[in-house]
């Protein structure tokens, strides 16, 4: 069997561009032979972390009121995590920072992932529109230094949902993930 490759979809509409672009990765990697999961975000209660610290003891967290902490630990049993957000104003989604900074109790815990991708879309067709998206994921990577960021898409000049169906981007991404 191939990797355990954790895909987290963090757009807040189900059917939204970013996640068209995730689930062409996710074909990619299954057709490679890995164990592929997509975890949309949409719908699910991801609450921020009140930065209490108690997590770093029991390498979960402690907050249990909402759905962060399922999907946390499927990133920490993970070898490759991907994450794939819209970009609102030139930056991840609110949803995809927000579990970010819910993984802290994986600051000190034994985690699995090593390969982390970056899968993104805009209305913008700007080039350097992911740029702090990217910059989020290489600071929040500081800490998880056995991993590292292995590559990014960006598919601008999409808006409503379905607008990606015809970017070279969804090729781009199946490819990336039959290489994982």
């Amino acid at each position: 069997m191939g990797k355990k490759v954790l895909i987290i979809g963090t757009s807040p509409r189900l059917h939204g561009n970013s996640n068209i672009l995730a689930r062409s990765f996710a074909k990619g990697a299954e057709e490679a032979g890995n164990e592929v999961e997509f975890v949309p975000m949409a719908g699910k209660r991801i609450g921020f972390c009140i930065g209490c610290w108690g997590c770093l003891k029991t390498k979960s967290c402690v907050v249990n009121s909402d759905d962060a902490e399922e999907v946390v630990q499927k990133i920490r049993r993970s070898d490759v995590v991907v994450f794939s957000t819209p970009i609102y104003y030139y930056e991840m989604s609110g949803q995809m920072k927000t579990l970010l900074d819910r993984t802290n109790c994986l600051y000190t815990a034994d985690y699995d992932f090593r390969d982390v991708y970056l899968l993104t879309t805009a209305e913008s067709g700007e080039k350097d529109t992911p740029q702090h998206a990217i910059g989020g994921v290489e600071g929040w990577l500081k800490v998880f230094n056995k991993a590292k960021l292995r590559g990014v898409i960006f598919a601008g000049r999409t808006t409503a949902d379905g607008t990606i169906r015809g970017h070279r981007e969804l090729a781009e991404a199946e490819a990336m993930g039959r290489a994982v």
